[in-house]
C-alpha cells in the first residue's frame, strides 16, 4: 500500500495573523481522521480549531503551545495512506496525549480559597515597570482594545510575558480604586468587590469561565462602561407574518429547510436600516465623524455552550427567506461546534440578540461596539388588541432596541421601532 508523507499548513484563517497556539490535541504517531481537530487556536474573538485535511499517522510536529502562527504555517507532517481513512481514530484526542496547558491557570474545583502564589495579583494603575515588554500579539491587540498601556503591566507568563488575565487583572484593579486615584477622573468612590471565602457558608465548587466568556466578557464590560446606552421598548404584530411563515415551512419541508421568525426579522432590521441609515453607521477613532455604510452585514447572536458567539450574515439586503434561514442554521451549527471560522464573525454593522425561543419580554442587550445598535427580541405572545372597536387576539412580539445617544435620539429610536413593526405586521414591505 502506497504511503506518503504530507505537510499540514494553517488553512485561511481571515486576516488574523500571528495567533497563538494554545492546545495541541494529538502527539507524534496518533491516528487520526479527517477533520479531527489537531490544535486550537485563540484570537481575540473566539478560539478555532485547525482540523486535518485528510486521514493519517501523525509523524512530526513543528509547532508548540504558545506559538503563534499564520494563514499557510506549517505545523505538522503527517503520513496518509490508503487505507488510513478505514483507521479508527481516538474517541477522545485528550487521551492520546495529554495536551499542553493554556496560558491562563485554571484553578482546582474545591472549597478553598486558591493560593496567592497561584493567581497574578493585580497591578495597580500607580505602578510602572522598565523595559519592554513581552506579550503576543493577542494580548497586544486586546491591551489596545481597553486602552491599557503594556508597559504597566507585569507579566505573569514564562519569561515576564504578559498574558489576557494580566491585562484583565491590571483592568480589574483599575476599576476597584477609588475615583481620583492613580490619574482617573475624580467623583464617587468605587469600592473595590469584597473577597469571600464562601467555602465557610457550605460547600462550593470552582468552575473556570471559557476562553469565550473571558474574552467577551471584558468587550461587553468596556462597551457598557464606554457607551452610554439607551433602550427603547416596542412591539410588533406578528399574526400575518407567523401565518405566512408556516405556509413558508410546508413548501419548504422537503428542502429540509425550516423557515424561523429570526429570517424574517433580519430582512425587517436591514429595510428599516434602510430609511435610517444613521443605524448602519460607526463613529471613527476620533468620535467626530460618522461613518456610513453602503453595505448590510447583520450579526446574529448564537448562545453555544462555552458563551455566546456572533456570527455575521452577509448581505441581507440581496437574500430572500430561505436563503436567510439556510444559512442562520448552517452558521449556528458551526458556531455551536466551534467549527466557525473567525472570518464569518467581522464586518457587522448591527447585531440581533434573540431570546425568543427560551422566554421573557424584555431585556437591555448591551451594544457591540464599533456598531451604534442592537436589536434584542423576545418570546412572541398572544395578546388582546384593541382594533376597529373591539378587542381581537393577535400575536405580539417584544422588541429591545439599545442604542448609542451619542449617535442616536430617542425620537429617531423610537420611530426606527415603530417603522421595523409596521414591516414585521406587513412583509409586503420587503418588496419595497
Amino acid at each position: 500500500m502506497s504511503k506518503e508523507i504530507r505537510p499540514i499548513h494553517v488553512p485561511d484563517i481571515g486576516d488574523y495573523k500571528n495567533v497563538p497556539v494554545i492546545e495541541i490535541m494529538v502527539q507524534v504517531g496518533d491516528t487520526v481522521a479527517a477533520e479531527q481537530s489537531l490544535l486550537t487556536l485563540e484570537t481575540d474573538k473566539a478560539t478555532m480549531d485547525v482540523p486535518a485535511p485528510f486521514a493519517g499517522v501523525v509523524k512530526e510536529i513543528k509547532v508548540k503551545v504558545s506559538d503563534v502562527i499564520s494563514t499557510g504555517s506549517l505545523i505538522m507532517m503527517m503520513e496518509s495512506s490508503a487505507a488510513a481513512a478505514t483507521l479508527t481514530p481516538a474517541s477522545q484526542p485528550h487521551q492520546s496525549a495529554a495536551p499542553a496547558a493554556p496560558q491562563t491557570p485554571t484553578q482546582p474545583a474545591t472549597g478553598t480559597a486558591p493560593a496567592a502564589s497561584k493567581v497574578a495579583a493585580p497591578v495597580s494603575l500607580g505602578e510602572h515597570f522598565t523595559g519592554k515588554s513581552h506579550a503576543s500579539p493577542s494580548s497586544r491587540k486586546f491591551a489596545r482594545e481597553l486602552g491599557v498601556d503594556l508597559s504597566r503591566v507585569k507579566g505573569s507568563g514564562i519569561k515576564g510575558r504578559v498574558t489576557k488575565n494580566d491585562v484583565q487583572n491590571f483592568v480589574k484593579a483599575a476599576l476597584s480604586q477609588p475615583q481620583g486615584a492613580g490619574g482617573m477622573p475624580s467623583g464617587m468612590p468605587v469600592l473595590a468587590m469584597p473577597v469571600i471565602n464562601f467555602a465557610k457558608f457550605g460547600e462550593i465548587e470552582t468552575k473556570p469561565l471559557s476562553r469565550i466568556k473571558k474574552i467577551s466578557g471584558a468587550n461587553l464590560h468596556r462597551n457598557w462602561v464606554t457607551i452610554p446606552h439607551i433602550t427603547q421598548h416596542d412591539e410588533a404584530d406578528i399574526t400575518e407574518m407567523e401565518i405566512f411563515r408556516k405556509k413558508l415551512n410546508e413548501e419548504y419541508a422537503a428542502q429540509g429547510i425550516k423557515i424561523t421568525p429570526l429570517a424574517f426579522i433580519l430582512k425587517a432590521v436591514v429595510t428599516t436600516m434602510q430609511q435610517f441609515p444613521d443605524f448602519n453607521a460607526s463613529l471613527d477613532v476620533s468620535g467626530e465623524n460618522l461613518i456610513l455604510k453602503k453595505y448590510f452585514h447583520i450579526g446574529v447572536a448564537v448562545d453555544t455552550p462555552d458563551g455566546l458567539m456572533v456570527p455575521v450574515v452577509r448581505d441581507v439586503e440581496q437574500k430572500g427567506i430561505a436563503q436567510l434561514a439556510k444559512e442562520l442554521a448552517e452558521m449556528g451549527a458551526k458556531a455551536r461546534d466551534k467549527k466557525i471560522p473567525a472570518v464569518d464573525m467581522q464586518g457587522g454593522c448591527f447585531t440581533i440578540s434573540s431570546l425568543g425561543g427560551i422566554g421573557g419580554t424584555a431585556f437591555t442587550p448591551i451594544i457591540n461596539a464599533p456598531e451604534v445598535a442592537i436589536l434584542g427580541v423576545s418570546k412572541a405572545s398572544m395578546k388582546a388588541v384593541y382594533i376597529d372597536s373591539a378587542f381581537v387576539p393577535r400575536m405580539m412580539l417584544p422588541l429591545s432596541l439599545s442604542y448609542d445617544h451619542r449617535v442616536i435620539d430617542g425620537a429617531s429610536a423610537a420611530r426606527f421601532t415603530t417603522y421595523l413593526a409596521q414591516v414585521l405586521a406587513d412583509v409586503r414591505h420587503f418588496a419595497l
